[in-house]
């Protein structure tokens, strides 16, 4: 049996190809002659122009700016009983875990009368993501080749057509795998068949720190306003006109700057620090932690809303763990690579 701890699953990431298990990871599909429009009208980038075969971030907010999905919106071609057959254009929205049911409410609520249709196939379709520096090889060696980052490509596998997507949401080349949940485990066991390595929750969880990606339900939520999540230049258009939560958007960018924002943290030691622990400078209450963990190489690391004249990269903090507090330096994400 090969090996799976942690630290194995780890190393298989950063030194070969392992493949973690994301089906629970929300999917809604937006299809129609409107779809393009309606979506466009309720996300923060320029979904109008996305080219078919790409991919981009995207906040779906309320009208004062606070987050109520971020997703990742694919421009594919429409799926019908797990085949392709047709050359209709459609849209995938890929949200966090547990938000696929939401996000299509959400939608679902401001569908008035565009010519639009919402469906959520969170438990239709499996999402496999294979991650690694020999994760582009093994892609090629089945003849997916040449995909950058946030570019797609349907092809045939099996019975039915599978979604390849060039996403490196962990901080190394990484692809994710969208298909039918019927063919999951024959695709599953082709990668590692080639040699990639199975890896659990605990990894990926590492890995994605690292990496700086947030997620929705721990890292940002209907409490945060856009610009604080610190992917402004990732997910958001300033030329694209209006759009559900434009207006405070705009004020943030022309005031030049938001009250907290999310960036990394380093911190002494290499004992665990709770979720919720405050940040200090000086005395002063200086931010929050919302994700942390211990990474084989880096030691503690943590993401962490951090307040305005404290979150500059290498500034010195404090965080309460254990009854006390250990330093700790900010970081501009990704942590792996150097980020302060």
């Amino acid at each position: 049996m090969s090996e799976t701890t942690p630290s194995a699953d780890y190393r298989a990431a950063r030194e070969g190809a392992a493949l973690f298990d994301l089906s629970d990871r929300g999917k809604v599909e937006l299809t129609g002659p409107e779809a393009a429009v309606f979506l466009h009208n309720l996300s923060s980038n320029d979904v109008k122009g996305l080219a078919y075969s790409r991919g981009c971030e995207a906040f779906l907010c309320n009208v004062q700016a606070r987050v109520l999905a971020w997703a990742l919106i694919w421009h594919v071609k429409i799926f019908d009983d797990h085949a392709l057959l047709s050359s209709h254009d459609s849209f995938w929205l890929d949200v966090d875990p547990g938000f696929g049911e939401t996000v299509a409410r959400h939608l679902d609520r401001h569908l008035i009368s565009e010519r639009a249709e919402i469906a959520d196939r969170t438990d239709a379709f499996a999402h496999l993501h294979l991650a690694g520096p020999q994760a582009p090889a093994l892609m090629e060696a089945a003849g997916i080749t040449g995909l950058q980052e946030l570019e797609l490509m349907q092809a045939g596998w099996g019975a039915g057509t599978v979604q390849f997507r060039r996403r490196d949401r962990l901080g190394v080349p990484g692809f994710d795998v969208v298909c039918p949940a019927g063919q999951a485990p024959a695709l599953r066991q082709s990668y590692l068949d080639a040699g990639a390595k199975p890896a659990g929750s605990e990894t990926y969880e590492i890995l994605r720190v690292e990496a700086g990606t947030p997620v929705y339900g721990k890292d940002l939520d209907e409490s945060r306003l856009a610009p604080e999540v610190n992917r402004t230049k990732q997910a958001v258009s300033y030329n694209k006109g209006c759009y559900l939560g434009q207006e405070p958007i705009v004020r943030i960018r022309d005031l030049g700057h938001v009250n907290r924002v999310l960036m990394g943290l380093r911190i002494a030691g290499g004992e665990p620090v709770p979720v919720g622990s405050k940040l200090w400078r000086d005395g002063k209450e200086a931010g929050q932690v919302t994700s942390a963990v211990v990474s084989p190489e880096l030691g503690t690391v943590a993401l962490v809303y951090v307040r305005r004249g404290s979150a500059e990269p290498g500034t010195a903090l404090e965080v309460e763990a254990g009854g006390g507090r250990r330093a700790a330096t900010v970081a501009a994400p990704p942590l792996q690579g150097g980020g302060a």
